[in-house]
């Protein structure tokens, strides 16, 4: 029984995914919109194809949602590894950001004198929380806090062993 209402479910919305629709002009002159054929005394009837509504993710959902809530600036600058690692890591786990560059931007370096009461970076902020400095650990557990979704397992494979030298021949 179960099955067989799965397949009558699956059956209903594929159909609905490319539904047709009509429009004509009835005898009144009212425009008239159905799914079903016009009656054949019709004239000048418009047959239009529409395809299935989309409907986004949920885990696109969720990171919309998050950014709303909790949106993420990011303070840095060119200050080498720390501020490129903290760009990655956003990114890689998929977070919309804002980017300040307080090297570039006396405005930039005066929110930052605010949050920070210093000119040190990187510097992450998500919705009113900020953390001074990178560190994954920290960067994370406050994304998962604002309600962003945990980056997915990576697929990267770890790296093989190095080849040993072959052994040098005893005399």
């Amino acid at each position: 029984m179960k099955a067989g209402f799965i397949l009558v479910a699956m059956c209903v919305a594929a159909s609905a995914g490319a539904a047709q629709l009509y429009q004509w002009k009835d005898a009144q002159g009212r425009m008239v919109y159905s799914d079903q054929p016009p009656p054949p005394s019709v004239k000048n009837a418009q047959q239009k194809a529409f395809k299935g509504s989309v409907i986004e993710g949920t885990e696109a959902y969720a990171v919309r949602l998050a950014h709303e809530k909790n949106p993420v600036t990011l303070y840095a600058s060119a200050c080498g590894t720390p501020c490129d690692l903290a760009r990655t890591f956003l990114t890689d786990r998929g977070v919309r950001f804002g980017s300040r560059d307080p090297q570039a931007s006396p405005d930039a370096q005066l929110e930052l004198q605010k949050l920070t009461g210093r000119q040190n970076v990187p510097v992450l902020v998500i919705g009113s929380e900020k953390i001074d400095g990178f560190e994954i650990g920290a960067w994370d557990a406050a994304l998962d806090r604002a309600g962003y979704p945990k980056p997915k397992p990576s697929a990267v494979k770890p790296a093989p062993a190095p080849a040993t030298a072959p052994a040098a021949p005893t005399p």
